[in-house]
């Protein structure tokens, strides 16, 4: 069953021999978690859309990831780094299949620049206001490229079906390189849907997600209009997806998944390198049997 990140449960409470239930949503009982940098505001849009922009690095700290970016992609030119979706599905009967979007997993392996950003203090405040832990634990990164002219669209799909886990803590974290909009193939939303939950995933790849084109549709979502260096926070439960670059200007993402320390993968799905690495409070869950030392579980 789906549970709301907002209805999370904060007590049980005996009275008069019965174990009464609060939610947090709906009783005001208890001191609400102090913000460290999202505004009231910001955190009131997050939890009713399911998303929210920030900005969070400065222009020598930007400069610095987007040449170190551009440097990675050069040096693995020529390796295989197609991610364009695979399926039945296409944005239209003659686009798709010519199209082509460059990914590179891991970025935080290829450079030290990646690795700090992981620890970049302002960013893990604004997780932990809107994931409301402040055990903070890494998933996945990744890197997205969308060249000129070329670049593929993603349907509509929510991350949730590529690692479910139990509490839906997942949160995307989408740092956008370049500015971005409809036409160089920019990110694109329904707002508030994170409130659905799952949604039918009706993909023929085992490998690739997304929903049905007909409930949501890519040319009816919000398209989000961003600044070079503006980053997107959202839930993995939100129904998202992006066009096709059809202008002449590349549009380049980093992608970080986070999730919360408390929280448990419904099954063992999309292991990646460094997946756990603690990067903000404990995980006093992580087990420290000898044993299990070289799993890396």
């Amino acid at each position: 069953m789906y549970r709301c990140l907002s209805c999370v449960i904060v007590a049980n409470v005996c009275h008069r021999g019965f174990i009464q239930t609060f939610c947090a949503q709906k009783v005001n009982v208890f001191t609400q978690r102090k913000m460290k940098f999202l505004s009231k505001e910001q955190k009131l849009f997050y939890d009713e859309n399911g998303y929210v922009v920030l900005d969070i690095l400065s222009s020598a700290e930007l400069e610095e990831i987007s040449a170190e970016y551009d440097l990675i992609f050069r040096n693995k030119a020529d390796q295989n780094l197609d991610a364009t979706w695979q399926g039945s599905w296409n944005y239209t009967k003659d686009e798709g299949s010519n199209t082509v979007v460059q990914s590179i997993h891991g970025m935080q392996m290829h450079s030290a620049v990646f690795s700090r950003l992981l620890l970049h203090p302002r960013l893990l405040d604004a997780c932990e206001d809107v994931m409301g832990t402040s055990n903070v634990l890494l998933h996945h990164t990744k890197a997205h490229l969308k060249p000129p002219g070329k670049g593929s669209p993603f349907p509509m799909h929510q991350d949730y079906h590529y690692f479910p886990f139990k509490n839906h803590s997942m949160v995307a974290v989408f740092f956008n390189l370049d500015d971005s909009f409809p036409e160089n193939g920019g990110l694109c939303v329904y707002p508030g849907s994170h409130k659905l939950g799952p949604q039918e995933d009706v993909s023929d790849n085992p490998d690739y997600h997304y929903l049905n084109k007909d409930k949501f549709p890519l040319e009816a979502a919000t398209p989000l209009t961003l600044k070079k260096g503006q980053v997107v926070i959202f839930s993995y439960l939100l129904v998202h997806g992006s066009y096709p670059n059809s202008s002449d200007r590349v549009r380049r993402m980093f992608l970080v998944q986070l999730r919360a320390a408390e929280d448990d993968p419904v099954e063992q799905v999309h292991r990646s390198a460094c997946q756990g690495l603690v990067l903000r409070g404990v995980n006093a869950r992580r087990d420290a049997d000898i044993t299990k030392r070289i799993s890396g579980e």
